[in-house]
């Protein structure tokens, strides 16, 4: 598939990159049929936000149609449009529970990056530095989405 990617400082190209898969059952594959650009991505073009790695896929605001879903994806079905914020959320844990999204306890992978530099966790976010986790971004043909039931809208 092609992706946007982050290669440094004011270097963003369009690359050949491997299709996303399902990594955990829970999982959604996105065919991405459009995707937003807004001040945050110039943040990353411009290397204002820390720990961007050469190869990262850009782009936290897509929508499109499911393609494929994790055997434990009850949230959605194939051929669904799905809109996609940059938030990555489980849904389950105390902080979602009370609303507070942006702060979920699991789904950033790189929680203890984000404590150091923020002094707290944030929740996982899509194309948006090692910070938030890592997460593969929307300005792709293509993506995984974790925790698609409550990361999505229908």
């Amino acid at each position: 598939m092609r992706a946007l990617r982050w290669h440094g400082k004011h270097d963003v190209r369009c690359d050949t990159v491997p299709d996303p898969v399902i990594e955990d059952g829970r999982d959604a594959i996105i065919k991405v049929t459009s995707c937003a650009i807004c001040g945050s991505d110039l943040h990353l073009y411009d290397g204002f936000m820390p720990t961007m790695e050469h190869g990262d896929i850009l782009g936290h605001e897509f929508m499109g149609e499911v393609v494929e879903v994790g055997r434990d994806n009850r949230a959605l079905k194939v051929g669904e449009r799905v809109v996609v914020p940059f938030t990555i959320v489980c849904g389950e844990c105390d902080q979602c529970k009370r609303g507070n999204f942006s702060v979920c306890e699991r789904t950033n992978r790189n929680h203890e990056k984000a404590e150091k530099v923020f002094g707290h966790t944030t929740a996982g976010l899509f194309g948006y530095s090692h910070l938030t986790g890592g997460y593969p971004g929307g300005q792709a043909e293509y993506v995984r989405v974790p925790c698609p039931g409550p990361t999505t809208h229908t």
